[in-house]
């Protein structure tokens, strides 16, 4: 693996549109999105329970940006193999995750990248391996990271010791959630509440995604001991929030306690959606909108070419959606459980994106996927980019 590291002279360049798609090349560098915000009702209710303002891994109290606004772009790492999860340590450290080789860097605040061990038992392939990371909301006793990864014959949840600088103690909380070589989901965040929410994908069985006895094609919400948690939505499912989903790769909490989730389409449409306690989110039975309201809709949709949204984060008044195959990060104006009319920035400018993320400081990680075996690197490659405002 080559060493990553820090572009010392860092390029500012002003946001413009961004494009982005889930499997397959990259589309149309400069097509706007397509459908306007589903009216449903039942996609209004949020996720969390009563709770305090979530972390600053996903929201900021710092005054919304435009659509309008200019942003700058820092290439901040490079040289990164197949970056995915991103998580932040009480001091500002970054731990990220490498898909293919199982390995977590650590991240300095000046850049600095250092290797601290690997998870054991990542079995890589297509869109399998290491995938989400997030840092326990009481790290500063317990010490503890929790990382989603593909074994042999399933994806699993995993928690792991992090002290001095080194990983020790890997124990698996979670087994059984189903593994393909597509769909295996893997966005992990800690709510609010302090429970662990997990994204999965369907792993290619699509019918079963409407199964509640299925772990794929859902959202869990789990104790950090991998038990279902108190107040999830299905006595015989207990450790099942959502269902209806086809892979979800992100997932953020803003600062109302609303957790929102990016969700990559079949050959139609790519999704954002407000979760809903118990919501059925309709896979495979319709995909994009449905006006049945047995099914949650969306409140935006966009054609596969032109998205493909991996993470998400909510920064400064939107959700931000970095986007695959169409190669940009979306930017949606939120308005309570209500959005705006989404913006395309970076449009072809860094190739893949893969997840989003606020940090400590206040700026917008986005991570580059070029490397991922689906982009066309270019020198540096794979990168973080420090985006701020102009």
């Amino acid at each position: 693996m080559p060493r990553a590291r820090v572009i010392v002279a860092a390029a500012a360049l002003v946001g413009c549109g961004l494009a982005a798609c889930s499997n397959g090349s990259g589309g149309s560098a400069t097509s706007a999105p397509t459908s306007v915000a589903s009216t449903s009702s039942t996609a209004q209710t949020t996720a969390a329970s009563s709770s305090p303002a979530a972390s600053t891994s996903s929201s900021s109290a710092a005054p919304p940006v435009s659509t309008s606004t200019r942003l700058s772009v820092q290439s901040f790492v490079t040289g990164l193999q197949v970056p995915w999860g991103i998580g932040f340590l009480p001091d500002g450290t970054a731990l990220v995750t490498d898909r293919d080789s199982g390995a977590i860097h650590a991240i300095s605040k000046r850049g600095k990248v250092s290797d601290v061990g690997r998870i054991h038992g990542v079995r890589a392939s297509g869109e399998a391996g290491l995938l989400g990371l997030a840092v326990s909301p009481t790290f500063t006793s317990d010490h503890r990271i929790y990382v989603y990864y593909s074994a042999v014959d399933d994806n699993r949840i995993a928690r792991v010791t992090y002290r001095d600088g080194r990983l020790t103690d890997q124990q698996d909380i979670l087994t059984g959630i189903p593994r393909g070589p597509f769909h295996n989901g893997g966005a992990l965040v800690f709510g609010p509440d302090h429970l662990l929410y997990v994204g999965t994908g369907d792993a290619m069985d699509h019918p079963a995604a409407q199964r509640l006895s299925y772990l794929g094609g859902k959202i869990l919400r789990i104790q950090p001991n991998g038990k279902g948690a108190p107040g999830n939505p299905f006595p015989k499912a207990p450790l099942v929030y959502t269902y209806g989903h086809r892979n979800i790769e992100g997932l953020a909490f803003d600062s109302s306690g609303r957790l929102w989730e990016s969700e990559f389409g079949e050959n139609t449409w790519d999704e954002l959606n407000l979760i809903k306690r118990g919501g059925n989110y309709g896979w495979p039975i319709f995909e994009g909108k449905s006006h049945n309201p047995k099914y949650v809709s969306p409140l935006w949709v966009w054609h596969t070419p032109d998205a493909s949204p991996s993470g998400i984060a909510i920064w400064r008044g939107s959700a931000w959606l970095a986007s695959l195959r169409g190669e940009r990060l979306w930017q949606v104006p939120l308005n309570g459980t209500s959005t705006g009319t989404p913006k395309a920035r970076f449009t072809g400018t860094y190739g893949r994106l893969r997840a989003a993320v606020v940090a400590p400081d206040g700026s917008l990680w986005v991570t580059t996927s070029n490397t991922d075996g689906r982009g066309s690197p270019h020198q540096g490659d794979d990168r973080i980019l420090r985006i701020t405002v102009k």
